[in-house]
């Protein structure tokens, strides 16, 4: 979103701002996502954080609509957002995306997701044990040295 326009829309009053900025955000989707239908009384959250989405999301041509709603079902899919995922599900049918083109999406979503896991899972199991199965704490670590600790009460 250009500064102009930004600066136009923080000149109006609030109320007149939020009528404008989910006007603009219906157009766009078909619907007023749940989040800011819920900030719709909040003008001073609710304006710059679709200035701010929008300058990410929206107002730039390197992606296309539906790359962009198949990114959001993807990460949607990742964090396990059940509502987000829907709404884009949506988005993205009005966008003529198919529902293999939407499945690929969750897919790759949940591979990423499955991922992250396994990096961070593995990651703390080499951080705590080395590779010859040791502890790598000290011998006198009470946390790691549970029997012993327990032995000694």
């Amino acid at each position: 979103m250009d500064f102009e326009k930004m600066r136009k829309i923080l000149e109006k009053d609030p109320d007149e701002a939020v009528t404008e900025v989910l006007s603009g955000v219906e157009e766009r989707y078909g619907e007023i996502p749940y989040i800011l239908e819920f900030m719709r009384d909040m003008p001073e959250f609710l304006i710059p954080k679709v200035m701010y989405d929008n300058s990410i999301m929206r107002e730039f041509d390197r992606l296309d609509p539906k790359t962009l709603e198949l990114i959001c079902i993807g990460v949607s899919s990742a964090l396990r957002c059940e509502h987000c995922m829907k709404m884009h599900i949506r988005i993205g049918r009005r966008l003529g995306l198919s529902k293999e083109e939407l499945f690929d999406a969750i897919l790759i979503g949940g591979a990423m997701s499955n991922a992250s896991v396994l990096a961070d899972g593995t990651r703390a199991l080499n951080a705590e044990i080395n590779n010859d199965g040791e502890q790598v704490c000290d011998e006198g670590c009470d946390s790691c040295n549970i029997t012993s600790y327990n032995n000694d009460k």
